[in-house]
């Protein structure tokens, strides 16, 4: 399943949920140097998802805000937790642990 995300770096915390730019709002601590915000967007969807880290892969976006990614995920499932995740005002998943 491809989704498209919104990475806002730098944020006070971690989080995915809610809506930005059009697509799925991915809010992460770490800034956009050397890769290290990329890293927290994929460590945080695949939380978010109920994926392990390995299980997404960025497609395209490594320099830019808005991110494509491959989740391997089921279509109903992945659909269904997007739905849920992007229909949210306030971030759904919130858990700055999750990437340390």
């Amino acid at each position: 399943m491809r989704i498209t995300v919104f990475v806002k770096p730098g944020s006070r915390s971690t989080q995915v949920g809610g809506m930005s730019g059009g697509c799925l709002a991915v809010r992460v601590k770490e800034r956009a140097v050397e890769g290290a915000a990329n890293a927290g967007v994929m460590a945080a969807v695949a939380h978010a998802f109920g994926l392990k880290p390995r299980q997404v892969k960025m497609v395209q976006g490594r320099t830019s805000r808005r991110k494509v990614l491959d989740l391997e995920i089921g279509e109903e499932t992945g659909a269904q937790k997007l739905s849920e995740l992007k229909g949210f005002k306030a971030p759904m998943v919130q858990d700055p642990d999750v990437l340390r």
